[in-house]
């Protein structure tokens, strides 16, 4: 079922859907928390499909926030979703006009379910401080992605800078699997000198670069992240032992292969994360995730990281090298293919 209402209010909403409730019957009450997306006109559909995915994990409230253009008149229009069209959630779709565009706690406040954590998720650009920002104040997790910003390279640096307990970003949420497996390896490979990491993919992407600070703070050792067009997202993981390399490479999109000295190679299951897998994993959820935090800010001002292009010899800071070159520009398209 889907409902159109023009220049609204958001107690009218909130009227009209209990109205529905009590006529029609479908919507449920056994609601988990409140997800509140602040997306960009033209951009919403992708992340409310996102989170109805996720919503079959976690029934939750949806309420989309759409901004538009500040220079027109001030109004609120409203979609909503219930039943079929919005998952095993209600979604809300709130369009702000004019003064109405900038997403605030008054706006949302009567359509928040009542004794229930409530996520604020940026899937685009992000406020500069998210925490003090005006939803993010009111948020028990507040979620970004830094990868699908204007300037993910700043944004990751920003990040740094404002990172407060319940902060998260999408570009860490997908080395899960990465971080899984190579964790594993270097478990049943015993104690082991890790003299040097290297990671290669087709550009310097937001989630390469924690990545490779994870593994350079974890390990004590310097990563260097090696670039190739050809390439598509991260493919390949090596780490240099006194042993040998113990190398974890995807050469397609599902499955990878790990190499390590005296075994024969073995096949893992390793599929590329979408946006619906990795919002769904922060759902899953609301205590603050203390290893991003960690590595976010001192992990990333301290780790031993370069980068340079595949036959070159050339290698530049990745922190400060990155944000304004041309790969950087590059890894915003690559984004959760990692």
């Amino acid at each position: 079922m889907i409902v159109q209402m023009e220049d609204t209010t958001a107690a009218k909403i909130e009227k009209k859907l209990n109205q529905l409730r009590d006529e029609n019957g479908v919507v449920t009450l056994g609601r988990v928390l409140t997800l509140v997306v602040l997306a960009q006109a033209g951009h919403s559909e992708v992340a409310v499909e996102a989170a109805n995915y996720a919503s079959h994990e976690h029934p939750c409230r949806i309420i989309v926030h759409v901004a538009h253009s500040r220079t027109d008149e001030t109004r609120l229009d409203a979609q909503l979703r219930l039943g079929g069209d919005a998952g095993a959630s209600e979604v809300i779709l709130l369009h702000g006009y004019g003064k109405l565009a900038e997403p605030t706690e008054t706006l949302v406040s009567a359509l928040l379910l009542p004794d229930a954590p409530i996520v604020a998720w940026w899937p685009h650009d992000f406020p500069q401080n998210p925490s003090r920002s005006s939803i993010g104040c009111i948020a028990h997790r507040r979620i970004t992605d830094s990868a699908r910003a204007g300037e993910p390279y700043e944004s990751l640096s920003q990040l740094s800078q404002q990172y407060r307990p319940g902060d998260t970003d999408l570009s860490w949420t997908r080395i899960t699997n990465w971080r899984i497996q190579l964790a594993a390896v270097l478990d049943q490979v015993g104690p082991v000198t890790v003299r040097e990491i290297v990671l290669e993919g087709s550009d310097v992407t937001p989630s390469i670069v924690l990545l490779g600070v994870w593994l350079s703070s974890k390990l004590d050792a310097p990563a260097t992240i090696i670039t190739d067009d050809s390439r598509r997202g991260l493919d390949r993981v090596c780490l240099v032992t006194d042993d040998g390399a113990v190398q974890l490479h995807r050469p397609g999109r599902t499955v990878a292969v790990l190499s390590q000295p005296g075994q024969p190679d073995q096949q893992i299951a390793m599929p590329v994360r979408d946006l619906n897998a990795c919002l769904a994993e922060e759902l899953r959820r609301l205590d603050a995730d203390e290893v991003y935090g960690e590595i976010i800010t001192s992990g990333l001002a301290t780790a031993q990281i370069t980068t340079r292009t595949a036959g070159q010899d050339t290698e530049q800071d990745a922190a400060s090298g990155t944000a304004d070159s041309p790969e950087g520009a590059e890894g915003t398209r690559e984004a959760g293919n990692e």
